[in-house]
């Protein structure tokens, strides 16, 4: 296959249902004489802030001469987002050879979307000399198709409702989910914060007698005023470190939580020859980005040129901010920060979601935010209709409400409706997220 035709192939298996359960990946793995098990792994889970915690390790192990592979999901525009080494992602030719192998050796079996970039991340990576792999988990955790490694560290970053159809419909059900990642012999970074959520956490890990370095307990930061802050291990082999002068380079006070457990992993990895000083701590946290995520965007109204350094009160310009904020925890962050760390005149939002997503407790928080909500359409066949998502929408602030389907006629509407000082957020999909960055500012991943 060329690129072209394994991309249409991977997209022929979104017709298979999400299926959790480890017996397709293990037995594929097994065909291809186990690629994993040549690879060293830092695992993530968490039902928000993967993503943060991925790109933070990358960046600081990147800094300090590693070749790290990282496997994300979902992407915004291009599957070919998933998989990266340091700063490359996988080339057409070399996803189109793995695919076409993936292919053969599975014959007339059949395996999710999901299972085939996963065996095609471990593949990949397998035959990439790499230092570590970092692998952010796709649904859950304990039926995962990554979960079929044994890492070095591994991560949970939060514990919140989202996919309950398939995790649980309360939270103690999600972070036993979460919970599955653990493994004998692996110390655990967790960074759930109710006790509800942490206790299932603290069970696992004294089941399996396993170290549980938690965020309050083992390590802590506090800030320093400035948009500075502090890490500081408290007990255990953490104990004594402290990390003053810190600053993360993405916006959001959460993003502090997310960056100190990145920080609690690599100090873990010390002992393995991993040693990252201070200085190349504090440059890599200023060198994070994470596409999609609170990005902030001005384009020149009229060339429609991307302004890096906009001037105050220019007029001809348009602010945008994209974040993929889907869930009830996810829209709680975006408001958190669109209240303590951005002023504007007027907000307008852009908002599109699946219509398995917890409608009725984002759209109510987003709508009271916003002065005026153009609701619209993503692709994909489980996008809600706008009219599904304005009738969310409290009958109070229905008036500032409008149905544009069409995204980019919702994009033109609402940047008819800026004047200077005002914001125009889009979110509520990441697959709303991808088709407006693209077509704001171009595809992330180079041809």
């Amino acid at each position: 296959m060329n690129y072209l035709e394994a991309e249409a192939y991977l997209n022929s298996l979104q017709f298979h249902k999400i299926k959790l359960g480890l017996d397709a990946m293990r037995s594929f793995l097994k065909q291809v004489h186990h690629p994993e098990l040549k690879l060293k792994f830092i695992h993530v889970a968490g039902t928000n802030g993967k993503g943060s915690v991925s790109m933070t390790l990358l960046t600081i192990l990147a800094r300090l001469g590693n070749r790290v592979g990282l496997y994300t999901s979902p992407h915004l525009s291009s599957v070919r987002e998933r998989l990266r080494i340091n700063d490359s992602y996988i080339s057409k030719e070399k996803f189109a050879g793995i695919a076409t192998r993936i292919r053969e050796v599975l014959g007339e079996e059949k395996i999710t979307y999901f299972e085939f970039t996963t065996a095609l991340a471990f593949l990949w990576f397998a035959e990439s000399d790499l230092d570590l792999v970092i692998l952010e988990t796709g649904l859950g955790g304990r039926l995962d198709a990554t979960n079929v490694v044994v890492p070095l560290v591994s991560v949970i970053t939060n514990v919140s409702m989202d996919h309950e159809a398939y995790l649980g419909d309360t939270l103690e059900s999600i972070a036993y989910e979460k919970a599955g990642i653990i493994k004998a012999g692996v110390p655990v970074v967790n960074g759930t914060e109710e006790e509800r959520t942490t206790g299932v956490i603290r069970k696992r890990c004294r089941e399996l007698g396993v170290e549980l370095y938690q965020h309050g307990e083992a390590f802590a930061t506090e800030t320093a005023g400035d948009g500075a802050w502090i890490w500081r291990g408290l007990n255990g082999p953490l104990a004594g470190r402290n990390l003053p002068g810190l600053r993360c380079s993405m916006r959001g006070s959460y993003q502090i939580r997310n960056a100190s457990l990145s920080l609690a992993a690599l100090a873990l990895l010390a002992d393995r020859g991993v040693a990252a000083s201070p200085a190349d701590i504090r440059a890599g946290l200023l060198e994070v980005r994470w596409p999609g995520r609170l990005e902030y965007i001005v384009l020149d109204r009229k060339s429609r040129k991307q302004i890096f350094d906009p001037e105050p009160g220019d007029d001809n310009l348009v602010h945008y901010l994209l974040d993929g904020a889907h869930n009830p925890a996810g829209v709680d962050s975006l408001v958190l920060t669109l209240k303590e760390e951005y002023t504007y005149r007027r907000l307008i939002v852009v908002w599109g979601a699946m219509v398995d997503k917890d409608l009725a407790r984002t759209i109510p928080a987003i709508g009271a935010m916003a002065d005026r909500i153009i609701f619209t359409r993503p692709s994909g066949e489980r996008a809600a209709e706008p009219a599904q998502l304005l009738a969310w929408l409290p009958a109070g602030l229905q008036t500032r409400a409008e149905c544009v389907a069409d995204v980019t006629q919702a994009l033109l509407t609402a940047e008819k409706a800026a004047g200077p000082g005002d914001i125009i957020v889009v979110a509520g999909s990441l697959y709303l997220i991808g088709a407006v960055r693209t077509g704001l500012v171009g595809e992330l991943v180079p041809e």
